[in-house]
């Protein structure tokens, strides 16, 4: 017997001994020494605003901020930009957390961003990504290479997925968009997305600069897996 039971009333060591502690958990009584499944399927685009800074002649979309920026985009096709967008103004920043599906790196791309891009007429973005929302990882944009299109940076592919068309916001090869891959910045998943206006772009009113739509995940597992 334990030494430390010895010392013990006898109808104390015969309780402690047959589990006689408190009833027997009755049937669906939940385990507290057993953590609950993560099973969350998961949305692929943004849950919440973490902060958003508006730059001058912002605006536009505010009226309809946040939900504007959370779900899926609203594309307009490749001559027609959609009106679906929040404005970020010049230099204007956003930052985005993936409440759900966390962007993990993959084959290809894994990160899509939206604007409202159309024939020629676009406003650039610079992304950034980050695991916690303090460190965080910037792909560079090129945002006076005009004629080299715009290497990295978002806002310069018109948009055709939205909920409208039926056509997919997370598929590469159809849903328009700009894509970026986590490994050109050696980062291997990411939570918090940062989209910042380039500052070279258009200004005028309350709808200058990049345009938000929307963010979707194309390679991803869910977020509460990695806590």
């Amino acid at each position: 017997m334990n030494r430390a039971l010895r010392f013990l009333a006898p109808w104390l060591v015969l309780s402690l001994l047959a589990g006689g502690c408190g009833a027997p958990p009755s049937e669906g009584d939940e385990n507290p020494s057993v953590a609950a499944p993560c099973d969350d399927g998961g949305s692929p685009f943004a849950g919440r605003v973490v902060s958003f800074t508006p730059g001058d002649f912002a605006g536009f979309g505010q009226e309809r901020f946040p939900d504007i920026v959370l779900g899926p985009p609203h594309g307009g096709g490749a001559i027609m930009g959609s009106l679906d967008v929040l404005s970020l103004g010049k230099q204007g920043e956003i930052v985005l957390e993936l409440t759900s599906l966390g962007v993990v790196d993959g084959p290809g791309v894994d990160l899509l961003v939206f604007e409202n891009p159309f024939g020629t007429f676009v406003e650039t973005g610079v992304v950034a990504v980050s695991e916690d929302g303090q460190t965080w990882h910037e792909f560079p944009c090129e945002s006076s290479n005009r004629t080299g299109g715009f290497p990295g940076c978002a806002g310069v592919k018109p948009v055709f997925a939205s909920p409208d068309t039926g056509v997919s916001a997370t598929e590469p090869s159809v849903a328009g968009g700009d894509g970026f891959d986590l490994a050109t910045l050696g980062v291997s998943r990411a939570r918090f997305v940062r989209i910042r206006d380039s500052g070279s772009n258009y200004y005028g009113s309350t709808s200058g600069g990049f345009d938000l739509d929307a963010i979707a995940v194309v390679n991803g597992s869910p977020v509460c897996a990695w806590r």
